[in-house]
Order: structure tokens, then C-alpha cells, then sequence
């Protein structure tokens, strides 16, 4: 395979494509598009996202130090994308694309109903890296959408048709190809009972 040398850049894909909710007690509750968001830590529950500083939203998140993350799906993609090319500045981007606000538990900003997960975040590091800060925060809450639940409540978020991006296309979750550690579980070979052959008279 033959290896062409690029400049170096943000290559790492696919990424979720999330919705961003915020809110400020100056300032209407706000939702931006994220790509560049991630899970940093599992004890205690922590992500992060990176925000461009002129963004509208990124005063919102760094005076109040709260945002939510919303998971979104393919029934989300436009709303999604007008969200990250229109400014909250302009526009009420919740009208504009007929989310719903719903409150939150432990922070003030509120969350989109139309999403499969919600997860509540509250900042507890800003690092000033060039053209994004990055929001260190703590995860608080977590809210699921109960019609991806089956009755021994187990959550089914796959069924949701997730969103990815990937250099610069949305894109829906494709075939499972494994679960986690299939590779390297012990496969069970049944062994076909012969029946045994009849004598010819």
C-alpha cells in the first residue's frame, strides 16, 4: 500500500455529531453542533468538548460552567447541520428546528427532547489550546429515551440510528461487525452427530 505524506490536521474520524445545549441568564438557551467531543474518564464520568472561542455559545459555557451533550440520530441529521452552520446569534435555532427544550436536573441549561441520550455536564477544567478551548467536564446526569428500552431495561442505543461524521459527511451507524471482546472469546464447535449407517440386507 503506497502512503502519500498530508499535512498534518485533524484526521482522527469518525466522530459523534452531537447537539450542544446552553444558557445564560443574559442570554436565550443556546444548541451548537459538536464534533470534536469525547469520554476522558469512566470513575469519576467525565468528557470534554471543544469550542471555538467567537463561537456564540463558548461565553455561555465558560461564565456558567454547564452545557449538555444530546446524542442524535438520522432523524436529527438537518437538524444537526443547520446547527452548525447558523449562529444563535441570528437565529432561534430551537424554533428554527422544531427541538423541544426540557429541563434539566443538575444544571440550568436545558436539554433536547427529541434526543436518545441526554447528558448533563459540568465544567470543571477550561485549557486554552490555540483555535478551541477545550471543557474538561464532570458528567452529573444522564437521561435515555425509554422506547430504546426493553422490558428487562436494557437500553438498546444502536436501534436509534446514531449519527457520525466523518470529513465532512453525516453519516448513520452501518452493520455490527462484533461486540466487545468477540475476538478473542472461545468459539464452540458443535459437532455433527453421524447417524449410523444401515447394513443392506
Amino acid at each position: 500500500m503506497c502512503k502519500i505524506d498530508f499535512k498534518p490536521g485533524n484526521m482522527l474520524y469518525p466522530l459523534p455529531a452531537v447537539l450542544v445545549s446552553c444558557a445564560a441568564p443574559d442570554r436565550a438557551p443556546n444548541i451548537f453542533t459538536a464534533a470534536w467531543t469525547g469520554t476522558v474518564c469512566t470513575n469519576p464520568p467525565m468528557v470534554s468538548i471543544s469550542v471555538r472561542p467567537e463561537r456564540y455559545s463558548h461565553r455561555m459555557i465558560k461564565e456558567t460552567g454547564e452545557f449538555v451533550i444530546n446524542l442524535t440520530t438520522e432523524a436529527l441529521v438537518s437538524a444537526v447541520d443547520y446547527c452548525g452552520v447558523r449562529s444563535g446569534r441570528d437565529v432561534n435555532k430551537w424554533k428554527e428546528c422544531r427541538l423541544t427544550p426540557i429541563s434539566a436536573d443538575t444544571v440550568s441549561c436545558p436539554m433536547v427532547q427529541e434526543s436518545p441520550v441526554n447528558i448533563e455536564c459540568q465544567v470543571t477544567e477550561v485549557k486554552e489550546l490555540g483555535s478551541h478551548d477545550l471543557f474538561l467536564a464532570r458528567v452529573t446526569a444522564v437521561h435515555v429515551d425509554k422506547k430504546y428500552m426493553d422490558e428487562k431495561g436494557t437500553f438498546h442505543l444502536n436501534d436509534s440510528h446514531m449519527l457520525a461524521y466523518s470529513h465532512g459527511t453525516y453519516f448513520t451507524l452501518g452493520k455490527a461487525l462484533g461486540t466487545f471482546g468477540y475476538s478473542v472469546k472461545k468459539k464452540t464447535v458443535q459437532k455433527k452427530k453421524r447417524m449410523p449407517k444401515r447394513k443392506s440386507k
